[in-house]
């Protein structure tokens, strides 16, 4: 972002308390950390859990803050800071609908293409490739990390220059209506639906409930512009086309699938839809293959492309999940008029991120696949199918803590993941967690042998619980809700 402090007023929809000495003065930014505030960057007040930003404000702008932002009456010691630097001090309702109004002024004033992305699992991995793949046809601004909530989606838009050509955002979601209201301000061009799972099935109740509330990026869409890139491995795709209002508005919709059964699904796709459909985008995988680190190799294929239709494709990503999301990035880039070669040559490009299946290995060899950042159900089961698909010589070990946000549905979903478990060769299985007993509840109830399973209470309880030392061909898989810290036993195990 970049406006004066008087277009910034203007864009709040605010008055000043403290009038700024120089009207055009340069804002570049916005800011809710005190402690990390860069020069020519306004400064919002924000009320946390922890802290009340009101109490940083005349330290800010004794530091040189062009402009603060409040919603309290500001004490004295405030108003005299401003006055002393010549700063804006100003006023608010509401802090977050202030940041989101100065988003939508913003949004009109910049020229990149907007692709927004969301989905129960795979936001932030399908982010990175899809970035990656649209660097390679000009400038680029994403979302930071996962920073996808009301506060990280307003100030990923706020970060795109007029430079930039295309600007990805990352949106979460916790319950009806909230995509909606991004996308109010974001108003995204394209939109990208990773997966419909069962996270926040907690708030919503149901995988259609959860479909709807996904299905708003959809609807949000200009049919004139816009393109709706819709994933035909999700059983959810009907659901996503019915509330996105896809088919009834017409807006252009590009298929992807990344999935074994791509081919099969796309003859079957072609059949009920007619000869004319051959032509529509769609963008698939084909003959996908995983080396010994879990890494996927395959051809994308693609129709309704100017350009070659197939190329080879190596991940460095691990994954069976991550060739969807390489397939998704890839049509992406094909819409945005990259070439496929490029495409691909992108996205063999994207290093492995930690906490999201990262393949390590322990001091004797051991291959230890770091997947602690965040998990649910769905991604349980693909961590878990990927696992059992590798080639382990050795022992096959998995630790598996709590999942969250599932509520009554946390025992039952508890227990499948064990049945899955239970299938996947494991030789060792190691639950973390008071939820995760019931995981272990579900592999016995499966047939795995009692001595096969074990209950931990916490992160070290269970990495004294794992076999030491690793063999050199054995191999870990480590997953589970964030809040679960199992982070540390991927250190303890690889240094």
């Amino acid at each position: 972002m970049r406006c004066t402090v008087d277009q910034l007023i203007t864009a709040l929809g605010a008055q000043a308390i403290v009038a700024p000495a120089a009207s055009d003065a340069l804002i570049e930014g916005v800011s809710w950390d005190s402690r990390t505030l860069p020069a020519h960057t306004a400064y919002l007040a924000l009320k946390g859990e922890r802290t009340d930003g009101h109490h940083f404000v005349a330290d800010v702008l004794d530091a040189g803050c062009p402009c603060a932002v409040v919603t309290d009456e500001p004490d004295l010691a405030s108003i005299e800071a401003a006055r002393r630097a010549g700063a804006a001090l100003v006023r608010v309702d509401d802090a977050q609908r202030a940041l989101w109004s100065l988003a939508a002024w913003w949004r009109d004033r910049i020229g990149a293409t907007v692709v927004a992305i969301t989905g129960s699992v795979g936001k932030t991995s399908t982010k990175e490739l899809v970035s990656a793949v649209l660097s390679a046809g000009g400038r680029v601004c994403a979302t930071p990390g996962n920073r996808n909530n009301e506060l990280g989606v307003p100030a990923t838009l706020l970060s795109v220059q007029p430079e930039d050509r295309f600007a990805v955002v990352e949106m979460g979601m916790r319950g009806l209506g909230q995509i909606a209201d991004l996308c109010a301000f974001v108003r995204p061009d394209w939109g990208v639906v990773t997966k419909v799972g069962d996270s926040h099935i907690e708030l919503l109740g149901s995988r259609e409930a959860i479909a709807q509330a996904k299905a708003e990026l959809f609807g949000a869409l200009d049919p004139a512009r816009g393109r709706a890139f819709l994933n035909m491995a999700d059983d959810s795709a009907p659901v996503l086309d019915r509330f996105g209002g896809l088919s009834a508005r017409a807006v252009p919709v590009v298929r992807f699938d990344g999935s074994a059964e791509a081919a099969e699904r796309r003859r079957a796709w072609l059949a009920d839809q007619g000869a004319a459909a051959a032509q529509l985008p769609y963008v698939w995988a084909e003959d996908i293959v995983l080396d010994p680190d879990g890494r996927a190799r395959f051809t994308v294929r693609a129709a309704g492309f100017a350009g070659p239709s197939a190329a080879s494709c190596t991940l460095s990503v691990g994954g069976l999940h991550s060739v969807s999301n390489a397939v998704s990035a890839a049509a992406v880039g094909l819409a945005a008029g990259i070439g496929l070669e490029a495409c691909v040559a992108a996205l063999a490009g994207v290093r492995p991120q930690r906490g999201r299946q990262m393949s390590l290995r322990a001091p004797g060899g051991a291959l230890v696949v770091d997947d602690a950042y965040n998990a649910g159900p769905d991604s349980m089961a693909s961590s878990l199918r990927w696992f059992a698909s590798l080639a382990v010589p050795g022992r096959r070990i998995a630790v598996l803590g709590d999942m969250g946000e599932l509520g009554p549905f946390a025992p039952e979903a508890h227990e499948r993941v064990g049945g899955l478990a239970a299938a996947s060769s494991l030789d060792l299985l190691v639950c973390v967690g008071p939820l995760s007993r019931r995981i272990a509840v579900g592999a016995r109830a499966a047939g795995m042998p009692d001595e096969a399973v074990v209950c931990a209470s916490a992160w070290d309880d269970a990495l004294a619980a794992l076999p030491v030392p690793l063999g050199p061909d054995d191999a870990v898989l480590v997953k589970a809700s964030r809040f679960m810290g199992l982070e540390r036993i991927v250190e303890g195990l690889v240094g």
